[in-house]
């Protein structure tokens, strides 16, 4: 016998919703519908607002996505132009040009190496720290660097840091939907379960069971063979 299981997925629960609710809106006889009229009443309630939350959610991560694409592309300039600033100061206290004690200014050890980039928030935190070390050195009469000069740095991590600002914010934005959506889940299943029951109800004592299966499909339940189930149909045919 196969076995019924509910929609797993927020897209499948609106269909099932809206298969009972246009099945019963079909009907002449309001009092023929398989199931009641205050669990209809529910469900016409609730689908226009779970429907809503749904496609609220799901701009909201396209929003993401779209502004997540540009994000990292000012992701790479910023740690390219602050990895490179890094090199040419490492290269010019290599030639003496500027001196090994004035890397404390922007938190650098003195091996010369380059320190951890490989996160957005190790980003923030060393493309702050070069552009704060690179003004106090130069306060204290210091020969600027160049090609790139601190100020392409700064462009580049000003650009960044907004971009990683916004992209935090939809993120938010996007936690807040899918939380709003999570929380009708459970009573988009006690619906469907509510609905799905009283249809088999109606229909039990129909026969033969292919009939009967057909008529609750029609309702928008969901039925699964298993797969010695599926081997023996395809046997029989």
């Amino acid at each position: 016998m196969p076995y019924r299981r509910l929609p797993n997925t927020d897209q499948a629960r609106i269909r099932a919703l809206k298969k009972a609710i246009e099945k019963a809106d079909a009907y002449d006889n309001p009092y023929g519908i398989p199931f009641s009229f205050k669990v209809l009443g529910a469900a016409r309630n609730f689908l226009p607002r779970f429907e809503a939350a749904h496609i609220f959610y799901t701009e909201c991560l396209d929003r993401q996505a779209v502004a997540g694409r540009k994000h990292q592309a000012h992701v790479k300039m910023a740690r390219l132009y602050i990895s490179h600033f890094i090199q040419v100061l490492n290269l010019a206290v290599i030639r003496s040009e500027i001196r090994v004690s004035h890397k404390e200014f922007y938190g650098l050890d003195t091996q010369n190496s380059l320190p951890d980039l490989s996160s957005e928030s190790l980003l923030l935190e060393w493309g702050r720290k070069v552009i704060e070390g690179e003004g106090r050195r130069l306060s204290q009469g210091g020969i600027p660097i160049y090609n790139p000069t601190i100020a392409k740095v700064k462009v580049h991590y000003d650009i960044f840091v907004e971009s990683y600002e916004r992209q935090k914010s939809f993120q938010r934005a996007t936690a807040r939907a899918l939380e709003a959506l999570a929380s009708m889940r459970q009573e988009a299943d006690a619906l469907i379960l509510d609905i799905w029951n009283q249809v088999e109800a109606c229909f039990e004592r129909v026969v033969p069971n292919d009939k009967r299966l057909e008529l609750c499909r029609s309702y928008g339940l969901i039925y699964y063979y298993r797969t010695s189930e599926k081997l023996k149909a395809g046997g029989e045919q």
